[in-house]
């Protein structure tokens, strides 16, 4: 028979919980009224697997629950039953538990915004603003759908960026690997030409000498490789590590205009996203500029907050610290003196997005025939100081 939390006030007013057996959430819910009880809550306990490790709680899964919220609430479904049904529905052990802490928060008085910043669950900053301008103007389902589209689009653009430096991550690696099995396996068969041969030519006894060490210390060399991976690991773990990764990539003649392109999209966006549910500009444009991953452009964008501040027009400040391009400026402007400021931005993010996502592509374009070349070039040269070795061989035999 299934077990059900409970949670309910006795007639002194006194707030008890526990377990109660029941076929169902409405017989335990009419045994625990039969006995005098006000139920605050009925929740079906969950059985979990403390043997399996919990698996670690996605991104995505954060913003499907919050899609299915706002559809909820857009359907007409009141904010506390929409929360029970997402504390049921979760997959996820932390997302059922983070809804089931919201509900009861709810139900003690407190107001959504609270809820969610006590549950604690992995959501960016903006989400807590829009939810409390949704609240405010009573449009709560409006600015969770707000949220739900910007989440969307963060993840949308962090996948892109992962794909784009995945492709060349394989590549270069695959050429190591094949580097370090000819190095290992195929160039100590010819070693013993070091010996074979008086005078043998520069690239020749570099590459076979190479290999002899190779070949000697395989197990240096794996153990040297997995530290490197490790040490890579730990350090990029550090968010002050990934920040110098990502400001020395974007300093680079062909990843500097993409990656820029791509925060602009990111930013503009956000501040669309804020403006849309009526959040307070500057507030908007302190948590936009958060959302930057290259620090030169935060910190511009963060100088042009502080002109907006002082009285600066939101295009005049932009172009003061160069942040967008003349096109950016003009819509800005326009959406300024129309007062659409946020449509201007949402088609201004649309704008970069398309242009970033262009560039993405000839980046990749490129560096597929430059990684094939180097790795190429590298084992080629292998094999030319294999033969150059050879032909000294056989001409000194001649």
């Amino acid at each position: 028979m299934p077990e059900f939390n409970y949670e309910v006030f006795d007639r002194q007013g006194q707030r008890l919980t526990g377990q109660v057996q029941a076929d169902s959430a409405s017989e335990a819910v009419r045994s625990l009224t039969s006995n005098g009880h006000t139920v605050v809550e009925v929740t079906e306990r969950r059985t979990e697997l403390r043997l399996a490790p919990r698996r670690r709680l996605r991104a995505q899964e954060v913003t499907v629950a919050f899609h299915e919220l706002a559809t909820l609430l857009e359907s007409g479904v009141s904010l506390g039953d929409a929360i029970t049904a997402q504390s049921r529905g979760s997959h996820h052990p932390a997302l059922a538990t983070a809804f089931t802490a919201m509900g009861k928060g709810l139900s003690q008085g407190e107001n959504f915004l609270g809820a969610l910043r006590a549950s604690e669950l992995p959501v960016p900053d903006y989400v807590f603003h829009l939810v409390e301008a949704g609240e405010l103007s009573g449009q709560l389902a409006a600015a969770l759908r707000q949220a739900v589209g910007q989440m969307e689009y963060d993840q949308k653009v962090a996948s892109d960026f992962k794909s784009a430096l995945t492709y060349p991550a394989i590549l270069i690696t695959a050429g190591l690997a094949a580097v370090f099995f000819v190095f290992v396996f195929v160039v100590p068969q010819f070693t013993n030409l070091l010996e074979q041969a008086d005078d043998l030519p520069l690239l020749a006894e570099v590459v076979l000498r190479t290999g002899a060490w190779f070949n000697e210390n395989v197990l240096l060399v794996i153990a040297g490789a997995v530290a490197l991976a490790a040490l890579l690991i730990t350090l990029f773990r550090r968010p002050a590590v990934r920040q110098r990764f990502m400001d020395s990539l974007a300093r680079l003649p062909l990843l500097s205009d993409w990656l820029s392109e791509a925060d602009t999209a990111k930013w503009a966006s956000v501040m669309s996203a804020m403006l849309a549910s009526r959040v307070e500009l500057m507030d908007a444009l302190g948590l936009a500029a958060r959302g930057v991953r290259i620090s030169r452009r935060r910190t511009g964008l963060g100088r042009a907050e502080a002109d907006v501040r002082g009285g600066v027009s939101l295009a005049e400040a932009l172009e003061k610290q160069d942040a967008l391009t003349p096109t950016g400026y003009n819509l800005v402007r326009v959406g300024e003196q129309s007062g659409q400021l946020a449509e201007m931005l949402r088609s201004l993010a649309t704008l970069y997005e398309q242009n970033s996502t262009r560039r993405m592509k000839r980046f990749l374009n490129l560096i597929e025939p430059l990684a094939i070349l180097l790795i190429g070039g590298f084992l080629g040269s292998i094999m030319i100081g294999v033969i150059l070795a050879m032909t000294s061989v056989n001409e000194g035999v001649l």
